[in-house]
């Protein structure tokens, strides 16, 4: 498999009819604002672009997802936000009658999101739960993880809410739900199916909820938000504003490569020129180029990299991969958009 950038010659959010945002890294970093975020969504809404935040998180309720966009600046209701948990429970649906019993080993977000899909909840492996649903929160302790093992080798379903192995906080990165899930598949040997991110369901739900035609994806993070996207055949901007710098996406796998790279959200309202090549070993975007050359990425020396670089260092880099000469990762920079 294979995968290029894009073109889009007007701005994406007239290109597309709903964008699927991630939060952490993309609409906010922590508890502070990005910059030129909520600017730019707002315009994008007033653009006629619709707006779904869809995140990993499963121990948030949506409404407080929402009041904290909202206390940026983004104004968000409760049914413009997917999450990990309402994901979880849809997967949960699709083998569970209504009534099944199901462990929830997570946050409130959880628990509230399986008991609305007409599950009943249970707290104990005694209980002979049909199916354990498990899902990230700060409280989580070895008695709730073992309550999970027990369950799980006792035939319960494991359903995770998202394998993410860290959770990006403000002092750096902690052990996030995937990291939790697998103390459980290391006493279980049993692995687990997953509804977050890079799994499409919630890009799959957020879409039909919406009836949206052309949606797109936004995301920080290659390995989640940007191979989801891959998955689910939607279009992908990568924003560097989060996890997966710019040097990340020039060395990306095909799986996890974008559509549109952008340096943060303004790039909703830009177009987005192809880089094609010249010929002459180089791949050119609106006037600046790179190659690869032995195995060794080389970029023009017209001044700041810029963002046009990185697309025409991503084109040449991955055309390189593709035709079995990757550029040696030793040779690949720190690109600044």
């Amino acid at each position: 498999m294979t995968a290029t950038l894009s073109c889009s010659t007007v701005p994406l959010a007239a290109a597309h009819d709903l964008a699927l945002v991630d939060l952490d890294g993309v609409a906010y970093k922590g508890h502070l604002p990005i910059p030129h975020a909520a600017e730019s969504l707002t315009a994008a809404r007033a653009a006629g672009l619709r707006l779904v935040f869809v995140t990993n998180n499963a121990s948030r309720e949506p409404e407080e997802v929402a009041a904290q966009l909202t206390g940026l600046d983004i104004p968000t209701g409760a049914d413009e936000v997917m999450t990990a948990a309402q994901a979880c429970s849809a997967l949960l649906r699709t083998r569970l009658e209504p009534g099944a019993r199901v462990l929830v080993v997570g946050g409130a977000g959880l628990r509230t999101a399986v008991a609305g899909a007409g599950l009943t909840v249970v707290d104990s492996a005694d209980d002979a739960p049909d199916a354990v649903a498990q899902g990230y929160a700060a409280g989580l302790a070895w008695s709730d993880l073992a309550e999970a093992a027990y369950a799980v080798a006792g035939g319960a379903w494991h359903v995770a809410s998202n394998l993410d192995l860290s959770l990006p906080t403000a002092r750096g990165f902690a052990p996030g739900n995937g990291a939790l899930v697998g103390a459980v598949v290391a006493a279980t040997g049993v692995e687990p199916d997953s509804a977050g991110k890079p799994s499409p369901t919630m890009y799959r739900l957020a879409v039909d909820r919406a009836g949206a035609e052309r949606p797109l994806v936004i995301g920080d993070r290659l390995d989640t938000d940007l191979a989801g996207a891959r998955a689910g055949g939607y279009p992908g901007l990568h924003v560097l504003t989060g996890v997966s710098t710019a040097r990340d996406a020039v060395l990306a796998e095909p799986g996890l490569r974008p559509d549109y790279v952008g340096a943060d959200l303004r790039a909703l309202h830009e177009p987005h020129p192809l880089p094609e090549p010249s010929g002459d070993g180089w791949w050119r975007c609106a006037g600046r180029a790179a190659r690869v050359v032995d195995g060794s990425l080389e970029l023009d020396r017209q001044g700041p990299h810029g963002i046009d670089v990185v697309r025409a260092a991503c084109a040449a880099a991955w055309d390189a991969a593709d035709r079995g000469a990757p550029a040696a990762p030793a040779t690949v920079p720190e690109l600044s958009a």
